[in-house]
């Protein structure tokens, strides 16, 4: 069985964007860590920063369980995550103690610079946590770089509107229900979403984007993903494996 970490910036990020394809594979016995940079202070106009952070992270780990995985936050600053020393070190760490064979992170190009920022630090991350010397904490360096992809974007393109491509796509129509039900316990976020993002009803958003995302694989509902391949990480598609006959376009 493959262990995966799926660390993102923000406490629902995971779910809108892999939370379906992540309880597959807890489901077929793999053993799954989602962890956020940030508790998502940032994300109420109701509370104050400490109070949404703790709100946040009950709504996360509840999420996870539903998943059937185990939920970490790094305690970066919501709106405050920059791929610097502290923060590298941190990450991998992260990585270190998880040991996994698969990383799941964010887009490196977004619209909220959170998620660019983790997903270049998870990318970094990724290449220190074998090196012995690049010393972070009590956990041993890994015996080498894990498997690396990239999520969607949210609404799949850049800040300029250009649409991103994608490697992959992942049919989660068996577990779509448990996807809702994952998102529906990030209750926090209804009001703040109408606010901040003018939308009306995060799991319709949610459901909306996933069916398009299924529309360009030939299904009804998927999660897309990209796997990065440069020099030295892992090239072999170590994910697809795991997924088997529900990947598609790859």
């Amino acid at each position: 069985m493959a262990t995966i970490l799926a660390l993102h910036a923000h406490p629902d990020d995971l779910d809108i964007l892999a939370g379906g394809t992540l309880k597959m594979l807890a489901d077929a016995g793999h053993v799954i860590v989602l962890a956020t940079a940030t508790a998502g202070e940032g994300g109420s106009a109701e509370f104050d920063p400490a109070e949404t952070g703790r709100i946040r992270q009950q709504e996360a780990h509840a999420s996870a369980a539903l998943a059937g995985g185990a939920y970490h936050c790094l305690g970066f600053p919501d709106l405050g995550v920059f791929n610097d020393d502290l923060s590298r070190r941190a990450v991998t760490e992260l990585l270190r103690t998880v040991r996994p064979d698969v990383v799941i992170t964010g887009s490196p190009a977004d619209y909220h610079p959170d998620h660019e920022a983790i997903s270049l630090l998870a990318r970094d991350a990724c290449f220190a946590a074998p090196v012995a010397n690049y010393r972070t904490g009590h956990a041993p360096a890994l015996e080498s770089i894990p498997a690396l992809y990239f999520t969607d974007a949210v609404g799949g393109r850049d800040r300029e509107g250009r649409k991103l491509a994608r490697d992959f796509g992942v049919d989660v129509g068996s577990v779509f229900a448990t996807k809702q039900a994952m998102l529906a316990c990030h209750l926090s976020q209804e009001a703040w979403v109408v606010r901040q993002h003018g939308i009306n009803g995060l799991g319709a958003h949610m459901e909306a984007w996933t069916r398009s995302v299924g529309a360009d694989f030939g299904v009804d509902l998927a999660e897309g993903f990209r796997q990065y391949r440069h020099t030295p990480y892992p090239k072999a598609p170590v994910l697809q494996a795991l997924l088997g006959d529900r990947v598609r376009g790859a």
